[in-house]
């Protein structure tokens, strides 16, 4: 297997690229995301900004990104002792090795140098913060960029913010050769870990749902992932037609269908890949929901391919799903709302340092970009959820599964 290492040329020439496409004078001020509380002192397990990381490597929380014309620098978080000795050490040479960034100051040095430069601009570059709550998903965002922002408010309250979430988007939904590396070495891990699960002899000696999450986590690990890109899903019966059933505790229900959706990440990137599988016997039923999912995915891969434009091929695929709808006698009239009943996702997202990476669905699609294919119907009321996903390079002619050595058989 091929283990791509990211140097710190990696980072070096992304820096370079986001000052050319940031055209302005303005410095560029780039937060970490901060610690999370867990409950009492202990923290969350830490994940990092993707830009912030995509910038310089470091998976450190709490330090701060400077670039200003041909200046760079990092500001260091000052930690108590005690963290000093649960935690360790922040080391600048370590830092610098990571991210190729040469000066890296104390936090009350590096304010400092910031300070002064902040009273004197009229513009600041950065990331705009998220909303502090996420109504939809029901999730509170990191509070990390809209503390700097407030910190920077506080310092230059007439400074003007200029968000490079579009110029990070763009450097970042078109993968480097060793960005494709990296996720098909995830890819290669997860198919090579779900192989011997998904066999009926192995299939069939499972009881709970948590028992193949187990073999799954063992198998990325041993297999050289840093874990899981997201929390797995191993959903049996009613659970398959649960779109993120991540408790996998309920038993295996025999003759049903089991989706499992899982991820290994490797060096920081990810992979996506869903199949669904049947203990003991495969009814007519789940057959024909089964052939009615395969064939939307093949639809869709037939599709994808430069100049695509997401959003409406989403609804090309929405009505494609429909007429299987009508064929499994699920649904007669073929609109919005009958199709949402039973397939609510999009078929298809961008993949790279998240799962659900930046990409601009109303773009014409490019060589070089990775998407997931992932057709699904779930129809509650029997008991039957199916997903097929695969994860798909873009070529200058049409695309390569990357995840084609799985099965996709029931």
């Amino acid at each position: 297997m091929n283990t791509p290492v990211f140097e710190k040329d990696f980072f070096i020439n992304n820096r370079a690229k986001l000052r050319e496409l940031f055209l302005g004078t303005a410095p560029i001020v780039i937060t970490a995301n901060g610690l999370l509380q867990k409950n009492g002192g202990e923290a969350l397990g830490f994940v990092q900004d993707s830009n912030f990381w995509y910038l310089t490597g470091l998976n450190n929380p709490d330090i701060i990104l400077v670039i200003d014309k041909q200046k760079e620098y990092l500001i260091l978080p000052e930690y108590s002792s005690v963290h000093d000795y649960f935690d360790g050490k922040l080391v600048a040479e370590e830092i610098t090795g990571v991210s190729g960034i040469e000066t890296c100051y104390q936090e009350n040095e590096g304010w400092k140098q910031l300070r002064s430069r902040l009273k004197k601009t009229k513009h600041l570059a950065t990331l705009a913060p998220p909303p502090s709550f996420i109504k939809s998903l029901g999730m509170y965002t990191n509070p990390s960029r809209k503390n700097l922002i407030k910190k920077i408010k506080t310092i230059n309250p007439e400074i003007e913010l200029l968000d490079l979430r579009a110029h990070l988007m763009s450097m970042r939904v078109v993968k480097y050769p060793i960005e494709i590396e990296a996720i098909q070495s995830a890819i290669d891990i997860t198919v090579n870990t779900l192989k011997p699960i998904i066999k009926p002899s192995k299939l069939d000696k499972y009881t709970k749902e948590y028992e193949i999450e187990a073999d799954i986590s063992s198998g990325f690990r041993s297999k050289g992932a840093s874990g899981h890109a997201f929390d797995p899903i191993v959903g049996s019966g009613t659970n398959s037609t649960i779109i993120h059933s991540t408790s996998n505790n309920s038993v295996i229900s025999k003759n049903l269908p089991i989706v499992i959706d899982v991820g290994a990440r490797f060096n920081n990137y990810c992979a996506d890949i869903s199949r669904t599988v049947v203990p003991g016997k495969v009814s007519s039923r789940i057959k024909a929901v089964y052939e009615a999912v395969l064939s939307a995915q093949e639809h869709a891969l037939s599709m994808l391919k430069p100049g695509l434009i997401l959003s409406e091929y989403e609804k090309d695929m929405e009505h494609f799903i429909g007429e299987k709808l009508r064929e499994l006698g699920l649904i007669k009239i073929i609109d919005r709302d009958n199709v949402r009943q039973y397939f609510p996702h999009l078929v298809s997202h961008y993949l790279g340092i998240d799962v659900h990476d930046v990409g601009d669905y109303s773009k014409p699609l490019e060589a070089n970009m990775i998407v997931t294919c992932e057709p699904g119907i779930y129809i509650p009321e029997e008991s039957i959820g199916i997903r097929l996903e695969d994860d798909v390079l873009i070529t200058e002619t049409g695309n390569i599964v990357l995840s084609n050595r799985l099965p996709r058989i029931i």
